[in-house]
Parts: structure tokens; sequence; C-alpha cells
């Protein structure tokens, strides 16, 4: 019986070990694949979820735009040609003309003036990531930007029928940028709230000018000693236009801040350069401060 109670003990005890060891590797199975799973489908679902995908740090920009602008800037205004048209016309078939050409010589400085300039702008915007492309077009109109000069120039000429001139050109201009439009293509790079960006585009200008000239011319006979006085010659002309159009280029840098959602704020630095009118040529450069919305 002793023999017997021992080896039934020792049996007993060896199914517990062996009962234990089973349930210690299966709990330890059971807790790996209930982990194993839950990281799989943390890696599947990644670019899916929300709440672990990164996080848009940058302000939308796409959809329609309109704001009001106002700004101050200056007009270059190069009159150094303004005169020729008139002087070639009133020389016009002599040989004052055609061996001095009078009509080219720059009678009138360049001359600049600064100015208020306020307008508005809408445009539309689309937006890939944090790139920003649209177009805009805008209407500016300065309060004053008028520009003027007045000159004369004198010079000694010989022409070859024996005549020496002594030739005055007396001229005076004046010249208005009434308005002007543009219609630009932008590109900017959306950082946080703020939109740094560049355009390119087109422009029309409206003008108003008016010139006047007046050429003198006293003649004397030649040779050397000087022959006779022969008389002056006396004669003006004058041009002028209200609503003279001119086409240009126009080019800026500036920065939009997201306010809120749907209002911001511009700061823009633009230039803009025009074709000659009355042969006159002009460029502006205005710095805006404006307000917009979206939607």
């Amino acid at each position: 019986m002793s023999r017997l109670s021992l080896f039934d003990c020792s049996g007993l005890h060896s199914a517990k070990r062996i009962h234990a060891r089973s349930f210690s590797i299966g709990l330890a199975m059971c807790a790996a694949l209930a982990i194993w799973p839950g990281d799989r489908a943390g890696a599947a679902d990644w670019p899916l979820r929300g709440s672990l995908a990164p996080q848009t740090t940058y302000a939308r920009w796409d959809g329609w735009q309109f704001g009001l602008l106002a700004g101050y800037g200056n007009m270059n205004t190069d009159f150094g040609n303004s005169t020729s048209s008139l002087v070639g016309f009133i020389l016009r078939n002599s040989t004052l003309e055609n061996e001095g050409a009078p009509s080219t010589w720059t009678t009138l400085p360049s001359n600049t003036t600064n100015g208020a300039v306020f307008g508005g702008f809408i445009g539309y915007n689309m937006q890939w990531d944090q790139l920003v492309l649209g177009m805009e077009f805008a209407y500016k109109h300065p309060s004053i930007m008028q520009s003027g000069a007045n000159d004369s120039l004198s010079r000694i000429f010989d022409t070859s029928d024996s005549i020496e001139h002594f030739v005055t050109i007396d001229a005076q201009t004046s010249f208005k940028l009434v308005d002007y439009a543009a219609l630009r293509a932008r590109a900017g790079y959306a950082w946080g709230q703020f939109l740094p960006y560049a355009a390119v585009g087109l422009a029309v200008g409206r003008f108003n000018y008016h010139t006047s000239v007046t050429v003198t011319d006293s003649q004397t006979q030649l040779p050397n000693p000087p022959g006779p006085f022969l008389g002056t010659f006396q004669q003006s002309a004058s041009s002028g236009q209200n609503n003279a159009f001119a086409a240009g280029v126009a080019a800026g840098l500036g920065v939009d801040w997201a306010a809120t959602a749907n209002l911001f704020v511009r700061a823009e630095w633009e230039f803009v350069a025009f074709a000659p009118v009355n042969q006159t040529r002009t460029n502006i450069q205005v710095g805006y401060l404006g307000a917009g919305v979206r939607f």
C-alpha cells in the first residue's frame, strides 16, 4: 500500500506540473495574439486615421476672394521725347530738321510725383497642400498723381545752305494718371497663417496729357565773317488728349495674413510700367495695405 501511495502521489504531482506548464504557455500565446493583431491594425490604418496623421499647420486659401486697398506711391515720368512729334511737325521739310534734327533734342527733363492710391480686387485661388495659385483682377484710382515740366534748349547750328541757325525750343507739358486696372497671375506658399506670394500680369492705364512747344530760329547768312541777319522764324504747336489708354506690365510682391477663417489682411508692393503715351514713358511704384474676405 505504501509503495502504491507513493506512486500515486508522484503521478499526481507530475500531472499538476504538466498542467501548470501548459496553462502558462497557453496564457503567453493568448497575450501575444492579443497584442500582435492590434499593432498590425494600427500600422495598416495609419494613413487613414485623422487622429494619427500629421495635422494641417497652414491656412486654406482656395476659393473666391475680394477686398479693398489703400496705398501710397510715386510716378516716374520721362518727358525726354515728349516734344519730338511737335518739333518735327513745325520743322517738317526743312534743311534745319534734315541736317540738325531738333526734333530729337531732349528739351524736357524727367519728373517724379507722389500720391495716395485706392482700389479693390477680386480673385480666385486653387490650393495643393501649401502651394497656392490664382488669378486676380484689380482696379486702382490715384487721389491725384500728376506730373509736369517746362524748360527750354538753345543751340547754334550751321546748315549746308550757308545759314547759321540759332535755335531755341521752349516746351511745357502736364501728365496725369487717371486710373489703371491689372489682371495678374499669383503664386504663393502657405506658411502657417501667412501666404507670401508673387504676382505678374498685364495692366491698362488711363491718362490725360497736354504738351505745347514753341520753336524760334534766328538765321544769319554765312560765310565768316557772318553775313547779313536774315530774320527770325518762330512757330508754336500743341497736342493733348483726355482718356488716352496705354498697355503695361505689372508685378508685385506681398503677403496675406489669415486673421480669421474668412478674413485676411494684405501688404503688397506693386510696380507697373506703361507703354509710351505721347512719347512719354511712365511707371509707378506703390505700397498697399488692404483687407479682404474669402468665401
